[in-house]
Order: C-alpha cells, then structure tokens, then sequence
C-alpha cells in the first residue's frame, strides 16, 4: 500500500522535530516545572504567590520573544536560513532545560530565570519551524503535514512524558533515590530528546542557499523590510484579521496549556492525579490531531477551528466550576480532542494566506501574536488572583474568576474567525473569476 503523497523525507524529518521539541511543552511546561516549582523550588510559600511567580514568569518570556519575533524573521528572509535560527534556539532550549536538573531546594529564583530562558528557546524554535511550513509542503497538503507533525508531537512528547511519570512514580526501580531526584532527572531527558529527534530537519534539505552572514547592513535591510510590511499591512485584510482572532483564541489555549496543573493543584488535587490526566491528554491528541487534518478536507479548516473553539469555551466554563479529580481527567480528555487540531490548523491556514517569499516574517507576526496572548493569559490570572485574595476571597475563589475570564476571549476569537472566513472566501471567489 503506498504512503500518503505528503509523508516523504522532509515531511518526517518536519514531524520528526514536533515529536522532539513537544517533550519540553508536556514535561516541563504543562507538567512537571508547576508541580515542582510549587513544591521544591517556592516550597513554604503562598499557593497564590508561587502561582504569581509562575505566571508572570510565563509572560515575561513570551513579551521578550514577542518583542523580537518578527525582526528575527525578516532577517532570516532578507538569507540567513532558517534551519540555522532554528538549530540555535533549539540549543538555547534544550540547554536550558538540561540546567534545571542542577537547581537546588528553594532556588525558586534561579529556577524562574533558567525556565524562562529554556521558554524563550522553545518559543523562538517554533517560529522558524513554523515557517518552514511553507518550504516542507505545497497549498494543498500544509493541513495534512500540519496535523500530521503535531500528531508526532503528541505521540513522542506524550512517550517521552509516560516514561518520566513512571520514574517519578517508582524511583526506586530506576536506581533514583526518590521522586525529587526523578522529576530533576525528567527535565535533563526532555534537553537531549529535543536534539536528538530536533537533528534530521537539519539535513533534510540540501538545496544550497544564498545564506548570507548575519552582518550590519543585513540588520538594516530586515528593518527597512519590517516597516515596509507594517505600512502595507493594510493590504493584507484577512490575514490581519485573522490574526486578531487568532490572538484572541490562542490566548485562552496557551493559558490552559501552561496554567492546567497549576490550577489543579491550587484547588487541592493530588499532583500524580494531574500528572495523569496531562498523559492522557496527550495520547488523545495524537489521533485527534489526525481527524482534525480529515475534518479539514471535508468542511474547510477554520470551520474546523471555529468548533475546536466551541469546545474550549465549553472546557473553560466547566473547569470555572470544577470540584473532583474525575471531572479534571474529563476536562483532560476534552482538550486532547481539540489542542493539536486548533494549533495545526492555525498554522496551515495562516501559511496558506501570506507571501511566501516572507513566510518567516509573517510568522515572526503569527508567533509575536501567539506569545503575547501567552502574555496576557497567565497575567489576567495572576493578577486576579493577587487582587481577589488580597480582598479576602478564599484563594481557590481567586484563582476560578481568574480561569473564567478568558472565556471572553474564545468568544471574541470565534466572532472575529468569522470575518476572517468571509473575507477569504470573497477574496478566493474574486481569484477564480
């Protein structure tokens, strides 16, 4: 039986990179550092301090890589390629992550300032990896190759992650002296998974390039394209209002994404129970992904992301109200469904509308956007916290009026989605006349 015409030598070495990197998001992002910051690194502070710290860690490093996203990509399409930009924050990432194995007990300084390296390398890796989107696959498969990647990056982060549970879980059977030990020893396997399996995308083209050296001149020239786009930014309607959804609803995605443990943890569930509940969200993601890239095909891939928003907003509304661990492994479950088919179909829809010649440019834009609803997200929950339980609400109180309120954002995203598709649409139809 032959493969799909999209699953050749780039595509899987395009996927292959998903599978590596998706390890720092699930084991350290989304689970261990909350867990382990609260109760290591923060131990004998304020729940609701230690969740400040954590979110407004989050959003200093998406403002800073949001800050220099799109100039870096303007630079990278002015002939520094992009696999080079990509190899040198995947090392920034994965270092970093390697480093926290040596962070001691209560060293939540240092472990705040390491993380938040480790994040701006794993932000600016997925910048230029998400451009090359456009180089890997023509129009027609992007939403396939999309789903396709972030399916691997379910399945090798989620593995990956199953391992480091089991360590932590039985350390002992692993020769580790105990939990602490396990968690640590997590972080150093997530540095060198990410190289590893970050490797191949390096070699998958040998097209030569008319790479140039990163000079002055090269600088002045990426600016002077930068404000170029800004200033004909007006021509290009649809992508900025799809940009503006997309800033609306990712922004309650990502917020899900680096706050759901920490949340579970604030309302008093037990920290393997929420280990648990983030692997199963990620074996869930690896087929869901894969029907959102079908779905795609048969209704159009922001239909597709309009009812993953749909269901977001659903989640947001049920984890407001929250009580048993059951109902959090049912939460689990449902963003498993729709996580990777949001992200993916995001990132080929997005692809498919700009110029290719500065494809890393507008996706230094797309991912500015990205990380600073990153920004907002776990801020509004911070400081909602900070201000509700400094009025004398209960911190669980505090930190549910914190979750509830991105749920404004889902809806906005939705709406504005909307435009965006008509414009589209419109545009597609005028092209075919």
């Amino acid at each position: 039986m032959p493969l799909p015409a999209f699953i050749n030598r780039k595509t899987v070495s395009y996927a292959l990179y998903d599978w590596g990197n998706s390890a720092f998001a699930t084991t350290v992002m989304a689970g261990f550092f909350p867990v382990f910051f609260k109760q290591f690194w923060s131990v004998g502070s304020d729940a609701t301090l230690s969740t400040a710290r954590l979110g407004f860690t989050n959003a200093a490093a998406g403002l800073l890589i949001a800050l220099l996203a799109p100039i870096l990509g303007a630079i990278s399409d002015r002939g520094i390629h992009k696999r080079h930009f990509l190899l040198f924050f995947t090392l920034l990432g994965a270092s970093f992550s390697c480093a926290l194995f040596f962070v001691g007990q209560g060293n939540w300084q240092l472990a705040v300032l390491i993380y938040m390296l480790g994040t701006i390398g794993f932000i600016g890796s997925n910048l230029f990896y998400d451009s090359l989107l456009v180089e890997i696959a023509p129009p027609p498969h992007r939403e396939f190759v999309s789903t396709f990647a972030y399916s691997a990056g379910y399945l090798g982060g989620g593995l990956l992650f199953a391992l480091n549970v089991a360590m932590t879980l039985n350390p002992s059977f692993f020769g580790l002296s105990g939990p602490s030990q396990a968690v640590q020893l997590s972080f150093l396997s997530v540095g060198l998974w990410w190289i590893v399996f970050g490797l191949p995308i390096q070699f998958s083209d040998h097209k030569k390039s008319n790479n140039q050296r990163l000079e002055l001149s090269l600088v002045r020239d990426a600016f002077k394209q930068l404000t170029t786009t800004f200033r004909d930014i007006r021509n290009y309607r649809p992508i900025l209002i799809f940009l503006l959804a997309y800033w609306l609803y990712i922004d309650g995605v990502y917020t899900i994404i680096k706050m759901a443990v920490d949340y579970g943890l604030s309302l008093g569930f037990d920290s393997s129970a929420l280990i648990t509940a983030l692997l199963i969200t990620q074996f869930v993601g690896f087929p869901a992904a894969l029907f959102f890239g079908w779905l795609s095909s048969r209704i159009g891939a922001i239909r597709s992301i309009r009812i993953a928003i749909v269901v977001y907003l659903c989640v947001t509304l049920y984890a407001t109200f929250m009580q048993t661990e059951l109902e959090f492994y049912i939460m689990a479950v449902t963003i498993g469904l729709v996580q990777g088919g949001v992200q993916a179909l995001s990132r080929a829809t997005f692809a498919n509308m700009i110029p290719p010649e500065k494809s890393a440019e507008f996706f230094g834009f797309y991912n500015m956007v990205g990380k600073f609803a990153a920004i907002l997200g776990p801020a509004l929950i911070a400081i909602t916290g900070l201000i509700a339980h400094s009025a004398g609400l209960a911190e669980t109180t505090a930190t549910r009026l914190g979750i509830s309120s991105i749920s404004i954002m889902f809806i906005g995203g939705w709406l504005l989605l909307g435009v965006a598709n008509k414009y589209i649409t419109s545009t597609n139809k005028q092209g075919d006349t």
